[in-house]
């Protein structure tokens, strides 16, 4: 089984249900707060492959909800620099298996290790399910 570098915001019921369902499918799990990470531009750049630049936030952050930023329309270079700013922007869990990163759980990365075809609701913020936010960071 692999060794999974799993980012994600420390507190988030979504991130903690994913992380199990890596860990019964038999893989080691690294946990580290997204938050905390000290992110370059390049490094950060790596998680979101050829990912339209929209998909790389997170649609939750309070930022977007408010609409101060508009993920719709903005260029790799400014999505970049509001991630390093405020990581509550990042589209999560970053994902990092040896060579291999993708960010948000819906890729297939994702799916071949969990050894499935789909991921039911393990993309899905918890909040619209249980009414249980995330702790404020």
């Amino acid at each position: 089984m692999a060794t999974i570098i799993f980012y994600q915001k420390s507190g988030c019921v979504t991130n903690a249900r994913q992380m199990q369902a890596l860990k019964v499918a038999g893989h080691d799990v690294i946990a580290k707060d997204i938050l905390k990470e000290q992110w370059g531009a390049e490094e950060l750049r790596h998680f979101f492959d050829n990912m339209p630049i929209a998909s790389w936030f997170n649609r939750a952050a309070p930022r977007i909800k408010s609409s101060e930023v508009n993920p719709d329309a903005i260029d790799a270079p400014s999505a970049l620099a509001l991630m390093l700013r405020d990581p509550l922007l990042i589209r999560r869990p970053l994902i990092d298996v040896g060579s291999a990163r993708c960010a948000g759980f819906d890729h297939e990365l994702v799916l071949s290790l969990l050894g499935r075809t789909t991921l039911n609701d393990l993309e899905r913020c918890s909040y619209e399910r249980t009414a249980t936010r995330c702790p404020q960071m």
